[in-house]
């Protein structure tokens, strides 16, 4: 018998959010790999577009400032997506790359990891 598992679904970190969409943003991510829903993002100072959050990094994606809403598949040049960005509540068990760093710097804006 084959096992088979889900992937993530859109939104599945989300515990609450503010009324209507006001903690949610259109943003434009780097090119690169597939990123799933619930991946926590930084902004590249370079470019001004947001990318996976890395405490090691040294191009701005060090702070963590949002969690993609929805799964992105792998691509070339830069692309549209939508993340939580403010007034919100998240499952750090559903978040993709958090550790306390990240998750002190989503609290500054208001996104609090439970």
């Amino acid at each position: 018998m084959t096992i088979k598992h889900e992937s993530r679904h859109t939104a599945e970190f989300l515990l609450t959010e503010g009324n209507g969409q006001i903690s949610r943003e259109a943003i434009t991510l780097s090119a690169g790999d597939a990123l799933p829903s619930g991946q926590v993002l930084g902004i590249k100072t370079d470019t001004g577009e947001y990318a996976p959050y890395s405490n090691a990094a040294t191009d701005g994606t060090e702070v963590a400032v949002g969690v993609l809403y929805a799964p992105l598949p792998a691509n070339t040049s830069a692309r549209a997506g939508v993340a939580i960005v403010r007034l919100a509540e998240v499952s750090t068990a559903r978040l993709t790359g958090i550790d306390a760093a990240g998750t002190a710097d989503l609290k500054v804006r208001h996104i609090i990891v439970r």
